[in-house]
């Protein structure tokens, strides 16, 4: 079974960037366009890594962070933005109440994106997302 990756970013470019990336690779690409899309799919699927953006209409990427962590407290979440700064205070909270992110500063180059695909889902006893 190939692993599973759910990007969740308003913005259709950027989607397409790692889509684009990732084509190559033997992983299962699935896309929200937003954050309640992306942390109900995040809910009701098992992922072995998720790309999510900061900065998006409706809840940003935070409030979908507690929403996948909330079910999924091991799931490998990686925060991609560019806008990091305007959400520091944000991102330390989220810290300090356990969330557990890496994040990521866009624009992400192609190889970026593979090398950090292939280094966390190639990982000796990757977590799971369930």
């Amino acid at each position: 079974m190939s692993k599973r990756i759910l990007i969740i970013d308003d913005d259709a470019a950027v989607r397409e960037t790692f889509r684009l990336s990732l084509q190559q690779l033997p992983y299962e690409l699935v896309e929200a366009d937003n954050g309640e899309a992306g942390a109900a799919l995040a809910a009701r699927e098992d992922f072995d890594l998720v790309y999510l953006d900061l900065r998006m209409p409706g809840i940003d990427g935070v409030e979908t962070l507690r929403r996948i962590r909330a079910v999924k407290p091991t799931l490998i979440v990686y925060i991609v933005t560019a806008f990091h700064r305007e959400y520091f205070d944000d991102l330390v909270t989220a810290r300090g109440e356990g969330l557990v992110f890496e994040l990521l500063r866009k624009p992400l180059e192609r190889r970026q994106i593979i090398e950090i695909t292939t280094g966390v889902l190639s990982a000796d006893g990757a977590r799971d997302g369930g």
